[in-house]
């Protein structure tokens, strides 16, 4: 099952409230906050189509670059324990710590059916 809408390189994530009987979406990897919604899936559908094709016709006329920006950096919490075998594991491996979460990401991005079920 999944819970999200592509279209031209876009991401919508989607969630049902069942208060409103209505299902809505945001877009995701963008500088913006842009909702869409819809009372079934294909008005759902529809809308986050329209939404991104809204968006980019509206950025390209205001001269801004729709996309967010990824410097390639982020804070990760774990628990200190593994932080210690992940300095390890990466010392083992003549790497550092940075190549190593590199590594690790790279894998779960090129394999997430089976690493993220």
């Amino acid at each position: 099952m999944k819970n999200y809408l592509e279209y031209n390189g876009y991401l919508g994530t989607v969630a049902f409230s069942a208060d409103d009987k209505v299902f809505f979406g945001k877009i995701q990897g963008i500088n913006d906050l842009i909702l869409f919604e819809g009372e079934s899936v294909s008005e759902l559908e529809n809308n986050f189509r329209e939404s991104v094709d809204d968006y980019l016709e509206t950025c390209k006329k205001i001269g801004k670059k729709p996309d967010k920006i990824f410097r390639g950096s982020f804070n990760v919490r774990i628990d200190k324990k593994v932080h210690k075998k992940l300095f390890m594991l990466a010392a083992k491996k003549g790497i550092n710590l940075n190549q190593l979460v590199s590594k690790s990401l790279d894998f779960t991005v090129d394999n997430e059916e089976i690493v993220l079920k």
